[in-house]
């Protein structure tokens, strides 16, 4: 109800204003509650949120008042999560799991589309996922997984930092399988709903729970990390994994570790992660943060210069979700002032990036974060000490000390007490290589340029 109200308001304010407006400010939005107090709207952003409050809550409360809809009261909340809400799926993540969601799901019901089973959005497509260097073998892997489900790749593990598009690949795999076969079940949760869903079957003899994930062609978990620590809920997990892998069932795994990396998993279930294809996705390049936001923006039927993508995507380095964020930031409050989204305005508004970082990052701080999150005092590894857990933070630093000081490689190998430079050379390419090949070293590496710009 609450879906088709919405959208019906949506429907009309879509008439009213131009196309970038509604693509900028009421695409992503959604009506999370409606009650006598009032109606609770969510959107994207800060900026939205404002934009909202100012300059079209009198818009939306006249359009209300068209379907019968008087609120005492609208107020609009961020929806921080970039998920569906209660109300606008069938089946909800967060929610405890009901005897209606079990029994649309057992054997009985297997004539249902995978769309309601699974939570899947239909906005992850291959189609809508950019493809770059630092994700293109986890596309390829998808799109095998697609194309022959329990075939190849099974299970497939994608593993990295967050706002790389994990999620979306998944989701992609399941919207391509339904579209091939409509009758296919898919299921796609997250770890923490598993978790939550086995404590409600075990505390209150909720019955369904093993056929809700064995009775699917398909089993999507985000987040495995969550489990971690839960030898009760592992155990089960594990007996799902086994049930489904022997009928040949595709499944498939995100996290943000690779499953050797994941304190307090169980050695059974970790080797099963790793009987398939575990696949990093890493961070964007510069090139592939350019081709996001130029397709980003024009989504959004704004057209942006080179000058001001290229400044977006030198300072936007940590994940997609930031980099999107930031160019959701620039077109809203363009939109406010009704201005170009140009260079000027980007540095104006988003220039505390680099303000907010330490103007002089001396070798001497470079290299005591170094040891600290190394455990090491600055003597060792400056020393003559070769022991391989001194010598990989040692080579890390210089590495650091040439990434974002751009000292010379004979002072780099002072600052660290090498007498040839040589030895700065080949620590330095083998810290590049190793962040290409290493989940661990690029971790840590990321961690300690955290603690630098902090």
């Amino acid at each position: 109800m609450h879906h088709a109200l919405w959208q019906s308001v949506l429907g009309e304010i879509e008439l009213t204003v131009s196309h970038a407006t509604f693509t900028t400010w009421f695409k992503n939005t959604e009506l999370l509650d409606q009650s006598d107090a009032g109606i609770v709207i969510s959107v994207p952003n800060i900026f939205a949120k404002k934009q909202f409050e100012v300059k079209f809550n009198d818009q939306i409360r006249t359009v209300l008042a068209k379907n019968g809809i008087n609120p005492k009261q609208i107020s609009y909340t961020i929806n921080t999560s970039g998920k569906h809400t209660r109300l606008n799926r069938e089946t909800t993540e967060e929610s405890p799991i009901s005897s209606t969601t079990i029994d649309d799901l057992l054997p009985s019901t297997r004539q249902k589309s995978a769309t309601t089973i699974g939570n899947l959005n239909p906005r992850y497509t291959f189609d809508s996922f950019i493809v770059g260097s630092s994700n293109d073998l986890a596309y390829t892997a998808s799109r095998a997984v697609a194309a022959n489900p329990g075939v190849k790749y099974n299970p497939l593990y994608l593993y990295g930092g967050v706002g790389l598009g994990k999620t979306h690949l998944m989701q992609a795999i399941g919207n391509e399988l339904v579209k091939n076969d409509p009758k296919a079940r898919v299921l796609y949760i997250s770890s923490e709903t598993f978790v939550s869903e086995f404590l409600d079957y075990i505390r209150f003899k909720k019955k369904g729970f093993s056929e809700k994930y064995r009775n699917v062609d398909v089993l999507i978990v985000d987040d495995m990390q969550f489990i971690a620590g839960k030898e009760k809920t592992q155990e089960e997990f594990f007996h799902t994994f086994n049930h489904l892998h022997q009928n040949n069932k595709q499944i498939i795994i995100s996290s943000d570790k690779p499953p050797k990396s994941i304190p307090t998993l169980t050695e059974r279930l970790r080797s099963r992660f790793e009987m398939g294809m575990a696949i990093d996705i890493q961070m964007p390049d510069f090139e592939t943060r350019c081709a996001i936001l130029n397709i980003k923006a024009s989504q959004s039927g704004v057209k942006l210069n080179q000058e001001t993508v290229e400044y977006l995507a030198t300072n936007i380095k940590t994940n997609i979700r930031e980099l999107e964020g930031a160019l959701n930031q620039l077109l809203a409050y363009a939109e406010m002032r009704g201005i170009e989204p140009d260079i000027s305005t980007a540095e104006g508004l988003l220039g505390n990036i680099r303000h907010s970082r330490p103007q002089h990052i001396s070798s001497k701080q470079i290299i005591d974060k170094t040891a600290k999150h190394f455990q090491l005092e600055i003597s060792e590894i400056c020393g003559e000490k070769r022991d391989k857990h001194i010598v990989v933070p040692r080579q890390i630093a210089m590495y650091l000390l040439r990434s974002e000081l751009h000292l010379s490689f004979p002072k780099i190998a002072v600052e660290l007490g090498r007498k040839d430079h040589t030895t700065a050379i080949h620590s330095i390419e083998k810290i590049e290589k190793a962040i290409k090949l290493d989940f661990l070293i690029r971790e840590q590496v990321a961690s300690i340029r955290e603690k630098l710009y902090a």
